[in-house]
Formats: structure tokens, C-alpha cells, sequence
């Protein structure tokens, strides 16, 4: 599925015959332009992108694992193989919509076989309802109003590699996100169906992926979300993907997306959501799983399980998606165009601001509007350099409410959730 190499990525984000990647000896440097996440820093501690800090990485540096997997961007990076786990570079971010092929990759459990007959698909919502319902993709296409939403998912884990000590999981930098048309009906509309009772409080959602062990006793993840989020009319049971019909990897035939939250609620090959009268308690929603410490704890310190609430909306993130980590650009040139993305769970991108003097001054960015809620909001800017040399881009978003991006991962725990440092780049002009 993977393959390893010292090299650098397809970039695919059009750069201009001026620009090429500035790569030294070092495999470090590949790794800085190719992930160039939340800022990895080079082993002389002092904060240098690694794409440019060639003169502190160890020759013996080993490069990132590229992935090879049909229909998958090659530029990838894997992060994990059992199960298989591979983000996307910001860099590979720079579409409006996000294609497919250049769409992260998380799986809890193995991946299940593509099915013969998508729409004899059935999925069944049971416990805390009137009418049970047992339904087939076919008849939920036939039967229901179906709405097309672009719409961020994100990893729940997105930013983790930014957090000191390191915290237990995937070092996702800012990849583990994308924007994609969504097309399927309001999950709200089968559940107004069912007839909710007054006892109806949480969902539990289950899937048909199997357990890494083989236990078909065992399921690979099960979580939900309060009874709220369920019925906004923005989550939905989808079929299709950018128009086309839903991956396997992806969670075809049929899934769940629940934009804002964390992208383990968004149930994949989806098969049956039970309605809870209590929080649900399955698989990854339990001590420290998609959770978040309510009193702030000491960083790498002993975590207290009853100190933490669930994770519910994604923190504000923008990112840089042009040009790459890493970019080298003719001498003389004076100013830089810029593109990235911004998004803020379930609230909108009040502003992006870019900074090329560490955070000293800042420029007010041109912000689009999102094309639908939980759409993500584009931005761009010119910059200009008073030199050739040396420069990090640094980008920070504010959401609705004012939070800001922060300098640094903080509020660490032991999993790792809501690390969403501002992204910084490196360039090089001459």
C-alpha cells in the first residue's frame, strides 16, 4: 500500500517555472516540503523549518512514507499501515473542492470488501424510537430528498504532531482534513421517521469495517453524538463523493458525515445508528478517547478520566495551501501570492491574518464566504519581501466567537485532540 523515499512529493499545486523545491542533502528537508504540518522543528531547537534547516539535520535523516494505493494521490504521506492512516499535505489542499484522490485516509479497524450490490445496502435505526426502521441505499435514494453540501471532514487528531511531549496516536500535522461534496439525506429525516420517544437523547453509530484483531464480536470503533448534532439538517447519510458514487475507502457504499466534529462520528460503511437515553459508551468514546481535559492538566502528567468531556466542535485551523513548504523562488522577486483555507467546527472564519516577520506584524488576508455551513472559507493575499533570503509565512485564523489560532499546540493531552497551532512555512528567495 506504501512505498519510502528520501525524495520530495508531487507538489500539484502549479507552481510557476520560477519556483522549484529547495532541497539540500538531508531527507529532513523532503520531509519539511512535503509535510511542512504544524512546523516540525530541526533538532537545533531554536524553531527553523525543517525544510530549509538543512544545516542541523543529521545526514541519515529517513524521509517520509509516500502512499500507493489505486485511485489515491501519490504525494500522500502514511502514518500508519495497520491500520492504514495517510494525510494530506497542505500543499495538495489547494482545490476548492477537495479531490478524491487527494482526500486524507483514516481507518480504525480493516478495510472491508467492496460491495457487488450497493443499493441492497441496508441500514437499520432501532433503540430509542416507535418505528423501527430497516432500509436499503436503493429506497433511501428513492424515497428521500437528497442534498448536496460541501462540507470539511476532519480528523479528530488533526495537529496532534504539534503537541510537546509527544501525545499516543498518528502525528497528523494539518492533513487529516478535507472538503468534499457531499450527497445523501438529513440523517433528521429518517429519525423524524422513526418517531424519537422523549426518553431520545444520544446516537450510536456501527459500522460493517472488522476489528484489526478479526473479532467479528468486536466493533472497530462505535461513537455518537447528542441528539442535537443528529438532527441538524447539515448531517448526512451520503452516497456520493464529489458527484461520483462513494469510495470503498471512504466508507462506500453509505456513510455518516456529521460536519464540525470530529471525523470518527462520521461513520464509515455505516450499517445501523441506535438512539441511546444516555451517552453512548462504545469504542472510542470512553476515558480518554476524542476527549478533551476540562481542568487544564500538566503536560505528559497523569491524566484523570474524570477530568475530560468529549470533543465536540473542531477548533479554528487555517492553513497554507500555496505555495508549498519548502518553495524556492527566483532571485529578486519582491512579492508572493498566497492561497490557503480556513475553517472552525461548527462556527465560520471572522479572519486569516499572514505574518512574515515571526509574528512582529500581521496582514489582514481577503476571505471568501463559505459556499454552504461547514463549507471551509478560502483566503489569499500578496505579500511582499523586502529581500532576497530566508522567510517563514506564518497563518493564523479567528473564528465567529474571536479565538485565535494559538502559537503553539497547548491545553496537551494524553491523545493528543485539538492541537491547532498556526501553520508556518519556508521559503527561499535567490
Amino acid at each position: 500500500m506504501a512505498r519510502e523515499t528520501g525524495g520530495s512529493a508531487a507538489d500539484g499545486n502549479g507552481f510557476d517555472t520560477s519556483r522549484r523545491r529547495f532541497l539540500g542533502s538531508s531527507g529532513l528537508v523532503a520531509l519539511g516540503a512535503a509535510i511542512g504540518g504544524g512546523l516540525p522543528l530541526s533538532r537545533n531547537g531554536i524553531g527553523i523549518p525543517e525544510a530549509h534547516a538543512q544545516a542541523a539535520a543529521p545526514a541519515a535523516a529517513k524521509g517520509p512514507q509516500y502512499l500507493k494505493f489505486p485511485g489515491k494521490h501519490e504525494g500522500l504521506v502514511v502514518l500508519g499501515e495497520k491500520p492504514l492512516v495517510a494525510e494530506t499535505p497542505e500543499s495538495l489542499l489547494d482545490d476548492d473542492t477537495t479531490p478524491i484522490e487527494k482526500f486524507y485516509i483514516r481507518n480504525n479497524g480493516q478495510i472491508p470488501e467492496e460491495t457487488k450490490d450497493p443499493d441492497a445496502w441496508k441500514i437499520t435505526i432501532d433503540g430509542e424510537v416507535n418505528n423501527k426502521i430497516e432500509i436499503t441505499l436503493g429506497e433511501l435514494k428513492s424515497k428521500y430528498k437528497a442534498v448536496t453540501r460541501r462540507m470539511v471532514l476532519e480528523c479528530g487528531g488533526n495537529g496532534r504532531a504539534g503537541f510537546s511531549p509527544p501525545a499516543r496516536g498518528n502525528q497528523w500535522t494539518n492533513g487529516g482534513a478535507g472538503c468534499a461534496e457531499w450527497t445523501g439525506v438529513p440523517l433528521a429525516d429518517l429519525l423524524k421517521k422513526a418517531g424519537l420517544k422523549p426518553s431520545a437523547k444520544y446516537t450510536a453509530h456501527y459500522a460493517a469495517d472488522l476489528h484489526l484483531s478479526g473479532d467479528a464480536s468486536k466493533p472497530t470503533i462505535s461513537r455518537g453524538v447528542r441528539l442535537e448534532k443528529a438532527m441538524d439538517p447539515n448531517t448526512l447519510i451520503v452516497w456520493a463523493m464529489n458527484g461520483k458514487p462513494l469510495p470503498n475507502i471512504h466508507g462506500g457504499p453509505v456513510r455518516l458525515v456529521v460536519p464540525g466534529w470530529a471525523g470518527s462520528a462520521s461513520q464509515k460503511w455505516l450499517t445501523r445508528i441506535t438512539i441511546r437515553d444516555k451517552e453512548h459508551d462504545g469504542p472510542g468514546m470512553t476515558e480518554f478517547s476524542y476527549r478533551l481535559a476540562i481542568k487544564p492538566m500538566v503536560p505528559g502528567g497523569k491524566a484523570d478520566p474524570a477530568n475530560f468531556r468529549i470533543l465536540e466542535s473542531m477548533p479554528v485551523r487555517s492553513i497554507i495551501t500555496n505555495p508549498a513548504n519548502g518553495a524556492k523562488f527566483a532571485a529578486g522577486t519582491k512579492e508572493l501570492k498566497l492561497r490557503g483555507a480556513s475553517w472552525a467546527g461548527d462556527l465560520t472564519v471572522r479572519q486569516v491574518d499572514v505574518s512574515t516577520d515571526f509574528g512582529a506584524n500581521w496582514q489582514r488576508t481577503t476571505l471568501e464566504k463559505p459556499k454552504n455551513k461547514y463549507d471551509w472559507q478560502r483566503w489569499t493575499a500578496t505579500i511582499k519581501l523586502p529581500s532576497d533570503g530566508y522567510f517563514e509565512i506564518w497563518a493564523r485564523a479567528t473564528d465567529s466567537r474571536g479565538a485565535m489560532q494559538p502559537h503553539q499546540a497547548g491545553f496537551w493531552n494524553p491523545q493528543g485532540y485539538g492541537g491547532n497551532a498556526m501553520h508556518r512555512i519556508a521559503v527561499l528567495v535567490g
